[in-house]
């Protein structure tokens, strides 16, 4: 069962909720709905509300206007292909995610240390980690995007 989950098209909500958990300041959670909707705006373009994000978000309407999607794309800094071609949205949820982990100061200080390392004892050290994952329980990054996925949401208030 968690393969069929693995190898299914991620939907757009997926795509859009992946971005909004990825894509935000240093030291901050992730932007509100209100946040992008303003902002999106700011930035001359279309009218959107949280409230028909929050819709987006949770896959209660999947079929904004081109402008609502370039929109969105610019807001978060993703080529619109993103939303559309899933080999460009597994290459970019990659980059965001390696974004993401860098914003750790221990993992930053951690690659940086380890940048000068050959091949040999950068695949030990990736192995060391692997195990320390696996010890900790610690679940697969496709699991913990997946999972993410399923994640409860809410209507934005008041909307």
């Amino acid at each position: 069962m968690a393969e069929a989950e693995a190898t299914r098209a991620r939907t757009l909500a997926d795509k859009l909720d992946h971005l909004f958990h990825t894509v935000h300041p240093r030291n901050r959670g992730e932007y509100s709905l209100e946040e992008v909707a303003q902002g999106i705006r700011q930035r001359s373009g279309p009218t959107i509300s949280a409230n028909y994000l929050w819709l987006l978000r949770k896959g209660l309407r999947d079929n904004p206007t081109k402008k609502h999607m370039e929109a969105l794309s610019d807001w978060f800094g993703v080529s619109p292909a993103y939303f559309f071609d899933d080999e460009v949205a597994a290459r970019v949820d990659a980059q965001l995610d390696l974004l993401a982990a860098l914003r750790d100061a221990e993992v930053r200080q951690l690659a940086l240390r380890a940048s000068a390392l050959s091949p040999e004892s950068l695949r030990a050290i990736a192995d060391m980690v692997e195990r320390a994952r696996q010890i900790e329980r610690v679940p697969a990054v496709e699991r913990e995007r997946a999972r993410r996925g399923r994640a409860p949401g809410r209507a934005p208030e008041g909307n």
